[in-house]
Order: C-alpha cells, then sequence, then structure tokens
C-alpha cells in the first residue's frame, strides 16, 4: 500500500485518487466540479466540507441524486471515517473532500 499527503481537495475511490480536485473551499464548489466524480459511477459519494460541515447549494445535491447516486454531506474527518466503513463493507464510495476549508470567521 503507497502513503500519499494530501494537502488539497482530492476525490477517492477504493482504487484510484484524483489529486488537485479544484474546489478549495465549499463556496467555490460548482456543478462543473461534479463531472469527474459522476464519471466513476459511485453508488454513493461522501462530500467532506473542511473543518465544519456546510451544506453546498442545492443544485450539488441535486445534481448527484438525479444521476441516481445517493449524496452525503458532513465535515472532511467524519467523511473520511464514514468512506474507510463503506470500503470496507465492499461497497462502491467516492469521498469528495475539500481539504483547504476554514470555518467562516
Amino acid at each position: 500500500m503507497r502513503e500519499h499527503v494530501i494537502r488539497r481537495s482530492v476525490i477517492l475511490t477504493a482504487s484510484q485518487i484524483i489529486f488537485d480536485w479544484p474546489p478549495l473551499a465549499i463556496e467555490d464548489l460548482r456543478t462543473h466540479h461534479l463531472k469527474a466524480i459522476l464519471a466513476l459511477q459511485p453508488e454513493i459519494v461522501l462530500l467532506g466540507t473542511g473543518e465544519q460541515q456546510v451544506f453546498p447549494a442545492a443544485e450539488i445535491g441535486a445534481t448527484v441524486q438525479a444521476a441516481g447516486i445517493g449524496f452525503e454531506v458532513m465535515n472532511t474527518r467524519a467523511a473520511c471515517r464514514t468512506y474507510n466503513v463503506l470500503v470496507q463493507e465492499g461497497r462502491h464510495v467516492a469521498a469528495a473532500l475539500i481539504v483547504g476549508n476554514a470555518p467562516p470567521g
């Protein structure tokens, strides 16, 4: 198993890592950023929104759900824990993790 230090937003599946996913904060996330996730055809997408759980614009969830894919939003630490559990269960999950999101100040 290979180790990676992740310092920017990333998309993870059990079989691949897409480094440097463009949104640096939840406010940067747009529907066109979902193209890379939807192409993986997961059964569920976990969106990790940084230090705090912050819900994205409504069209983000609607786009994922319209593709017939489950969608959950949580802070990035919780998304990582949930991702690990789902992968161990053999689920086809994608974690879209925003790493650089600071809490609103």
